[in-house]
């Protein structure tokens, strides 16, 4: 548990991200927080390299309603304080915090205080030693780091832990979680680290954290893009969605549009993603703008459009329903997805 969100086992798959404001400003922090838990994150990490910075994060624990991770390197001090001040996981390496007896005093203050710990290794930071054995990151020699720091939870017998093993090589990443997954049973943190920008990295990572996800590898991801955090959340979850994994929010199935498209499909697709980002309630909602997939794509969809002339059909839950002018399409569609999304909430069952 990383405060009330499950982790591993049967729990979905849950989508991360971190901040990027310096952590001593609280209000930017907290601000950008709040952006994080509208963009549907599970769960944000903050880094807290100073005493200073953690103090900071003792103001922004207690305003945010999604659990925080104390991303911590080096100073086992902070991580004590860190936790005396509701740390929801401490994100840390036992083997860089110093001596043995640090590390079992950071063990023992979380296992006191019910806080699981994230052990993460990074292609570009691996010990000298590994280094010089493997001669550059092999998945081997990420492994081998990763259980360097295991021996030092299970020493002190704390299995309360998830593990990460990231690379900016997608090959190195997903070669490293195959072997690790084999060798432990915890939680594993999926993560294409330092991926890029917003498009190759959003690539990256589909790819990576696809092909480890689909073998059923992986119970919680960051996507790591030098972007806003808010695109790392939004690119995650659409990962998990083209899966079928997990489903939050409207799925727009469109053509990339040809000269058979009767209307703007680009701009019609583009400007009801924008308007629509507040809706969370899972939807396929299928827009092509000619009559030959048209048709077949709005019969599987919740809502679909098939261009045609002058006027597109509509269809509703595999029926067509009405013909939409076409000059008009952005806000009827936007007013017809609104009502479904209503409708699809009312008739929810009700849990026990």
């Amino acid at each position: 548990m990383v405060g009330n969100v499950p982790v591993g086992g049967s729990a979905p798959v849950t989508v991360q991200t971190m901040t990027n404001t310096k952590t001593t400003d609280v209000a930017a922090t907290v601000a950008q927080i709040k952006q994080i838990e509208r963009a549907g994150a599970d769960i944000v990490r903050v880094s807290v390299p100073t005493m200073e910075a953690a103090e900071a994060f003792r103001l922004i624990k207690v305003q945010s309603t999604i659990p925080v991770v104390a991303d911590i390197h080096f100073d086992y001090r902070i991580a004590l304080k860190v936790a005396e001040f509701g740390a929801d996981c401490l994100r840390i390496n036992p083997g860089n915090i110093g001596n043995e007896q640090r590390v079992r005093s950071v063990v023992d203050c979380a296992r006191d205080r019910n806080i699981p710990i994230r052990i993460g290794v990074n292609g570009g930071s691996l010990e000298r030693d590994l280094q010089e054995k493997y001669g550059e990151p092999t998945p081997e020699a990420l492994v081998e780091s990763a259980l360097r720091h295991v021996e030092y939870l299970d020493k002190f017998d704390f299995q309360n832990f998830k593990v990460s093993v990231k690379a900016s090589d997608v090959a190195l990443a997903v070669g490293a979680y195959r072997l690790l997954a084999q060798q432990i049973e915890q939680p594993l943190h999926l993560g294409i680290t330092e991926a890029g920008g917003l498009r190759a990295g959003a690539v990256k990572s589909a790819i990576g954290l696809g092909m480890l996800l689909a073998e059923g590898i992986g119970d919680t991801l960051r996507v790591s893009l030098a972007a806003d955090p808010v695109e790392e959340v939004k690119v995650g979850f659409d990962i998990l969605k083209s899966l079928r994994i997990r489903s939050r929010g409207i799925n727009f199935i469109a053509c990339p549009s040809c000269s058979r498209q009767e209307f703007d499909v680009i701009g019609t697709v583009n400007e009801l993603e924008r308007r629509l980002e507040d809706v969370v309630t899972p939807m396929d909602v299928s827009i092509i703008g000619c009559v030959v997939n048209g048709p077949g794509e709005a019969l599987t969809a919740d809502l679909g459009l098939a261009g045609a002339v002058n006027k597109s059909a509509f269809y509703e839950d595999g029926q067509r329903v009405d013909r939409l002018d076409n000059q008009a399409l952005i806000a009827i569609l936007e007013q017809r997805i609104r009502a479904k999304v209503a409708a699809l909430n009312l008739n929810k069952p009700i849990k026990d």
